[in-house]
């Protein structure tokens, strides 16, 4: 079962009390060469994020265990790789582990590399098809095997009545424990950032189809001046 957790009101809240429930926070992706409108909007996201999970547990209780996509390794060493990876929502993992969380060791070292080096052969293009559908199958097969595995994470870690705190990608396809409440943490700034994706990239197409029409104006141009000259 999956809620929009920031909506819970205090009765609905108290009938979750004895089962296990995992907050999903959807990751957003900051890099240094983004424009300062994504970068503004990715800060309000955060801090959006932030102020839903302060709320929700006043109500429904602390967290105590934090689970976070990328994050091979456990506690202390887990919280170092994670502030170089994912700074914004390492605040999050680390103000949650200061008050007596405890962040897991949520991914398979060997698993992530196998699907990695997968996407980047993807990534390149292939020249046989059925080298390209063999491809994809074993990215399949290494996705399903991570899935299969950060669930069992999630099921041998999460105690009976307990909380956890789950930073994952949207679209991710893990099939959560049936006795797990799952609740998606969507503030409003997660839609406007979706609406500023779509634009940009309607803006990018509009622009490279206004280019294309300007070089096909240009080599025409060329091309009647050439059987002028001839």
């Amino acid at each position: 079962m999956s809620e929009a957790l920031g909506r819970i009101e205090k009765p609905a809240a108290e009938s979750f009390k004895d089962r296990r429930k995992l907050l999903s926070v959807f990751l957003v992706f900051e890099h240094a060469s983004a424009p300062e409108e994504y970068v503004e909007k990715c800060s309000r996201y955060w801090e959006q994020v932030a102020e839903q999970l302060g709320h929700l547990e006043s109500r429904l209780g602390l967290i105590r265990h934090v689970y976070h996509e990328s994050v091979d390794e456990e506690g202390e060493a887990g919280l170092t790789k994670l502030a170089t990876m994912y700074p914004s929502s390492h605040a999050l993992a680390k103000a949650r582990c200061e008050s007596g969380a405890r962040l897991e060791a949520f991914e398979d070292r060997e698993l992530s590399n196998e699907m990695g080096d997968w996407e980047r052969f993807m990534m390149l293009g292939f020249s046989s098809s059925k080298v390209a559908s063999l491809a994809r199958d074993m990215y399949t097969t290494a996705l399903n095997s991570r899935n299969k595995h950060v669930a069992s994470v999630i099921d041998s870690t999460l105690d009976e009545d307990g909380i956890g705190l789950l930073f994952v990608r949207e679209g991710s396809r893990i099939q959560y424990p049936p006795d797990v409440e799952v609740f998606s943490v969507v503030p409003p700034a997660l839609d406007e950032l979706h609406r500023w994706v779509r634009d940009a990239q309607q803006r990018l197409s509009e622009s490279e189809k206004a280019e294309d029409e300007a070089d096909q104006a240009a080599s025409a141009d060329a091309s009647e001046e050439m059987d002028q000259w001839d």
